[in-house]
């Protein structure tokens, strides 16, 4: 990987013997000098049918990778939501947190599990794909590092099968809620987040890393109003 989005694709290896992967979803795939050509038709795995449970599937073979590599990471976003009791309803990616430094280390570990790897404009993450579903790694949550810190108050929970380090509350609201600014503030997203975590979210300490920021304090006076805190 190279930073700022220089000579960005990371050259995919050929996969391991025990993760086979599905064709890339159209209208998702990564650069084309960075795909893999499709595999023939009765070798492709039978993939589920529902969105979610591919996004699961898709966490679940991600986490497990990293796990076995010995990489310091916390899954985040809706399916970190999901492992800590909130909806099934997920959103449109799988969002791992992982230590910038770390970067390097972690996209060849996933090139060498047969993931395509590559490091798109932003340079605050770089992403894969996993059973034709976007997987991002993310070195920044709201413009803040992420840091060793945020990494070890992480929960080991199951997501179905597999146990991996969750994103705590916390963190997780912290990172969506400081995010807020007049160019991004889809209260309603977040919204049904606070309220299914609501009871293990250390709320003063949200207050506290969001500072003054006008959109962030709408929306604890939203919360407030509607008596989720």
């Amino acid at each position: 990987m190279t930073e700022n989005g220089e000579d960005a694709t990371l050259v995919r290896r050929p996969g391991s013997p025990d993760l086979r992967l599905a064709p890339d979803a159209v209208g998702q795939a990564p650069p084309p000098d960075a795909r893999r050509e499709a595999p023939a038709e009765e070798d492709e795995p039978h993939l589920p049918r529902d969105r979610n449970q591919a996004i699961l599937e898709a966490a679940k073979q991600v986490g497990a990778v990293l796990k076995r590599g010995g990489h310091p990471f916390a899954l985040a976003g809706s399916v970190a939501v999901y492992a800590h009791g909130g909806s099934g309803n997920l959103q449109h990616d799988v969002d791992f947190c992982v230590r910038r430094e770390d970067a390097e280390d972690v996209a060849a570990t996933l090139r060498e599990a047969g993931l395509t790897v590559y490091a798109p404009p932003e340079d605050w993450l770089i992403k894969a794909t996993c059973f034709g579903q976007d997987v991002d790694l993310i070195f920044e949550l709201a413009h803040r590092p992420v840091s060793t810190g945020m990494l070890d108050r992480a929960q080991e929970l199951p997501v179905e099968s597999v146990r991996m380090p969750v994103l705590a509350p916390t963190d997780l609201l912290s990172g969506l809620i400081c995010a807020f600014s007049e160019h991004h503030c889809d209260f309603g997203a977040v919204l049904p987040i606070a309220r299914a975590l609501r009871e293990k979210v250390d709320w003063d300490r949200v207050r506290r890393d969001c500072g003054d920021e006008p959109m962030p304090a709408a929306f604890f006076f939203l919360l407030e109003r509607l008596n989720v805190i």
